[in-house]
């Protein structure tokens, strides 16, 4: 037998490319998309909401910190790369046998490829979102002259008044702001790990009909 009637042989034989591994490639393209848009989606209402509150109080703050909603807005890009990806090395059944020629293990594949990157994108948009909530609302309340927690007239130990150390910030708010833009590179980069990951997995192919 030729090499071609050896892989049908094998794949017959041990079900190498059954009709449902097809399934496995679709939900790759699904779960990379709806998990990654999911994580940013969260990351823009956390940060958005915090942002407009601030924003109320201190609308010159307002573009300065529109970055988080524009990280987590990024989550989703990726998402849609890995299912653009994915959705264009699921292979056909063949014309006029109907045979499927898109093995297990390339389904497998793309599924990892899929969820690396949508749960990656989801926990990096989580992330995203509850540093921009709390990192927007503090930069906020420093450079408004804002008395955060306790009042300012007993100053209890453990409260924080914007008032103390100079008044109006006194430039803290820039210090804060550049440790939430720390914070939000790093919660980013987790996204980006899951996607190289998915580029790399979703190369490995083996199909049934051979060269």
């Amino acid at each position: 037998m030729g090499d071609n009637d050896n892989n049908a042989y094998y794949s017959q034989e041990y079900g190498l490319c059954p009709s449902w591994a097809l399934s496995l490639g679709y939900m790759g393209v699904a779960s990379g998309a709806v998990l990654s848009n999911w994580g940013s989606a969260w990351g823009t209402w956390k940060s958005g909401v915090s942002l407009l509150n601030t924003g109320i109080r201190h609308p010159g703050s307002v573009m300065k910190n529109v970055i988080p909603i524009v990280m987590a807005g990024v989550i989703g890009i990726y998402g849609l790369i890995i299912a653009v990806i994915l959705a264009g090395n699921i292979d056909k059944p063949t014309v006029g046998t109907r045979e499927n020629v898109y093995s297990i293990y390339t389904g497998m594949a793309h599924l990892c490829a899929g969820l690396c990157c949508g749960l990656s994108g989801l926990a990096a948009g989580g992330c995203i979102g509850i540093i921009g909530d709390y990192g927007v609302r503090s930069v906020g309340y420093r450079t408004s002259n804002i008395s955060v927690v306790f009042s300012t007239t007993d100053k209890p130990a453990g409260g924080f008044d914007a008032e103390d150390e100079g008044g109006g910030g006194g430039g803290d708010e820039n210090k804060l702001f550049v440790g939430m833009l720390i914070m939000l590179i790093f919660s980013e980069a987790l996204a980006l790990y899951g996607l190289i990951v998915a580029l790399i997995v979703s190369q490995h192919s083996y199909s049934c009909g051979g060269e």
